[in-house]
């Protein structure tokens, strides 16, 4: 028989092309860096007819695949970081990236200890053996992408209770299209604790492709905040994935808002391996014009009595497109799981449009899980209250679209300088809106 040969995209012959230019010029080690992309290129750019990726057809919305970023200058990281991040007044320790590499570094507070991901892969570091820790998203092509081009990034090492918060900023700010993949491995001791506050930024009207993945490994007892802003440019295509491996008795969240990029997929691995522990996953996301917002979930409980929270929240303009795609899996083990995942969207125009797919596989008889989702307009009877009561109408859908957004930004933030960081992001965007 003749044999079959798969025809691959323009996009995804120029990645294996400059993968085959790159590899050597990387940090780390050459073979684990062709098993990642072997694994990519087995199956290439994902497509509509692959489930997980059924309404972001990755390989139509990347045409073109840019080179990866330039390591800066001192002039250009200057120039990068001189406008000030969001979350500046809230932490006081900052790690910051410009084009993908490690730019400045702020002391650590007591308890962490940070080394660049450049200098840990080409001294092989300890900790990096639990890369991967979370060995579902190993197939996944973002991820996959990731692990062949990771230039650069951080491994944080949490040994205590740390006071403050850590700030890593990561800021694309070439001039022309460039593609950047950084890594962050943060490993959270037993009964250490950490607040990290993620901001992504990079400039308009330059199509950037940033690649980023932070991974959680966290042991019993301990306490992880997690908070990441998406405010890159109005052309970039942004591709995330946040993975957590909970050991027992573990709090961890993280929260996603996204106020940019023209194309943007967040991704969340959350695995429960340790009994007892809680874990919340939440987001907000604001479009407009023709962006394209992709928020997928999977959550595994593999073990017993622990709960789990996701909680999605989409204001969606213009020509926007909204995704949430969530599953969470409760092993036979997971027995006294409790589980409940909510994704809703309101739509500001007609134009407008929100995919939601929400889903639970159970295996075990003694759980507690839910999942529901909702898509509608702002409601008249509250708009005509408001207006009745001399609130112009734009003044008036602004007050219930920042209530609603609100809940996802502020729902369990015990922290008064984030919260008012973000729901400044939220009246930026309404304001915007006009």
């Amino acid at each position: 028989m003749a044999e079959v040969a798969t025809l691959k995209t323009p996009a995804e012959t120029a990645l294996a092309d400059l993968f085959a230019r790159s590899k050597s010029l990387l940090p780390g080690d050459a073979r684990s860096r062709e098993d990642a992309f072997h694994r990519f290129a087995e199956k290439g750019l994902p497509h509509r007819r692959v489930e997980e990726w059924k309404y972001t057809d990755l390989r139509a919305l990347m045409r073109e695949v840019a080179p990866l970023a330039e390591k800066p200058s001192e002039a250009d990281v200057a120039r990068a970081l001189s406008v000030e991040s969001v979350f500046a007044a809230a932490a006081p320790a900052t790690i910051a990236f410009v084009d993908g590499h490690l730019a400045t570094a702020d002391a650590m507070p007591a308890g962490v200890t940070a080394v660049p991901l450049a200098e840990a892969l080409a001294e092989g570091h300890p900790l990096l053996a639990k890369l991967g820790a979370v060995t579902d998203a190993e197939g996944n092509a973002a991820y996959a992408l990731n692990a062949a081009f990771m230039t650069d990034g951080v491994v944080l090492h949490v040994t205590g209770a740390v006071e403050g918060r850590v700030a890593l900023r990561f800021v694309t700010a070439c001039a022309r299209p460039a593609a950047t993949a950084t890594r962050v491995l943060v490993v959270v001791e037993p009964d250490a604790a950490i607040s990290l506050l993620e901001t992504h930024e990079s400039a308009h009207g330059v199509a950037h492709q940033p690649n980023s993945v932070v991974e959680f490994v966290v042991g019993d007892r301990a306490k992880v905040a997690h908070v990441r802003l998406d405010a890159n440019g109005d052309k970039a295509l942004a591709l995330s994935t946040i993975t957590a491996h909970l050991g027992a008795e573990v709090a961890f969240g993280t929260r996603n808002v996204v106020a940019g990029s023209a194309v943007s997929r967040h991704q969340v691995w959350m695995t429960f391996a340790g009994a007892d522990s809680h874990g919340a996953v939440r987001g907000a996301t604001m479009l407009s014009g023709d962006q394209h917002a992709d928020t997928t979930l999977v959550v595994d409980h593999l073990a017993t009595g622990c709960e789990s929270r996701e909680l999605f929240k989409h204001a969606i303009d213009g020509r926007g497109t909204g995704v949430f795609q969530g599953r969470i899996n409760v092993a036979p083990a997971a027995q006294k799981t409790d589980g409940k995942m909510m994704s809703a969207a309101v739509l500001l125009s007609e134009e407008g449009t929100m995919m939601n797919k929400p889903e639970l596989e159970i295996f075990a008889d003694d759980v507690q899980c839910a999942h529901g989702a909702t898509c509608g307009q702002l409601d008249d009877d509250l708009l005509f209250y408001l207006m009745a009561r001399g609130l112009p109408r734009p003044e008036a859908e602004a007050l219930l679209i920042e209530s609603f957004l609100g809940e996802a930004v502020e729902e369990g933030l015990d922290d008064e300088l984030v919260g008012e960081a973000l729901m400044g992001i939220v009246e930026a965007w309404l304001k915007a809106r006009g």
